[in-house]
């Protein structure tokens, strides 16, 4: 669903940038070749989001391994495809294929088990996983799935010419395809065509970051150039962020309010004490890793 929409929120106080991030070269899974974009370092600068990697390649050996069977407990994983195809499987009984402009969308609450397989033997594989973390209300929730198709998210049109695909949030009256309340996380991608100006309107209170993966856009006077991460400055009176182009660029517009919650994390397990991942472990070894407590 595309909309043309004459609302624009009026951003009078736009962030500044706080800092400029050069994402990590590492591998994952069964040895896929990617950049973690936001580290372990930035999470609680970053709260709720703990996460943020980007992949992208045209050389199957990079990718074609993919990440088989991996257990997960106490956060949210979002998968966005630009190019490509994933298969997925969990121990929920879920079953998806990612394809390009897709988002899949996955809740691992108090446990799952899960795979996601390249169904491509050439030719370019390119997305994001970004992990956002779960209220500690709601870490050993019931694991939820949902895939989306790239015609399935909302998307819109400013008057400028930007295109938005909004996968998570509000922006410009228009709805993203998730919401969450504890978190309320704001995902955008947008496509900015050269001398394109967007404003985004974003409660004082967020942690908010742009991560630039074509071109060079301009956020609050400062240039941020293809494959690095900015860092909006949390200013209390400010009212969000602008973003100019000089040239065509496609950037990603992520925020979220921060849960303030202690956190515990070992490697896929993400809890809030010690003693939580210690459970979450033993019941990965026991396989009772998804199941409701005092089964």
């Amino acid at each position: 669903m595309t909309t043309t929409t004459d609302l624009r929120p009026t951003v009078t106080r736009p962030r500044a940038v706080e800092r400029l991030v050069v994402g990590q070269a590492t591998s994952d899974g069964a040895g896929v070749k990617l950049t973690r974009v936001l580290t372990h370092n930035l999470q609680r600068r970053l709260d709720p989001f703990l996460m943020l990697d980007a992949f992208g390649s045209d050389k199957a050996d990079d990718y074609i391994a993919g990440f088989p069977d991996h257990p997960h407990r106490g956060f949210e994983t979002v998968t966005y495809m630009i190019a490509g195809r994933m298969r997925h499987r969990d121990s929920a009984g879920h079953e998806g294929l990612l394809e390009n402009g897709g988002v899949q969308w996955m809740t691992a609450g108090r446990g799952v088990i899960h795979s996601e397989l390249p169904e491509q033997e050439a030719g370019v594989m390119e997305g994001f996983q970004l992990w956002l973390n779960l209220p500690a209300r709601d870490k050993m929730s019931a694991p939820w799935y949902r895939d989306f198709k790239a015609d399935q998210l909302p998307k819109l049109t400013t008057p400028q010419g930007v295109d938005v695909t909004v996968i998570a949030g509000e922006s410009h009256g228009v709805t993203g395809a998730v919401t969450r309340d504890g978190t309320a996380p704001l995902y955008l991608d947008l496509h900015l065509p050269a001398g394109a100006r967007f404003e985004q309107a974003l409660p004082g209170d967020h942690n908010a970051f742009v991560y630039v993966y074509r071109g060079e856009v301009t956020v609050g006077g400062q240039a941020v150039p293809s494959q690095r991460m900015a860092i909006l400055a949390n200013e209390p009176s400010s009212d969000g962020v602008v973003i100019e182009a000089s040239a065509d660029a496609k950037v990603l517009l992520i925020a979220g309010r921060p849960l303030n919650e202690p956190i515990a994390q070992y490697g896929p397990f993400v809890m809030n004490t010690q003693q939580e991942i210690y459970q979450a472990l033993m019941d990965f070894r026991e396989g009772t890793l998804g199941e409701k407590p005092g089964r």
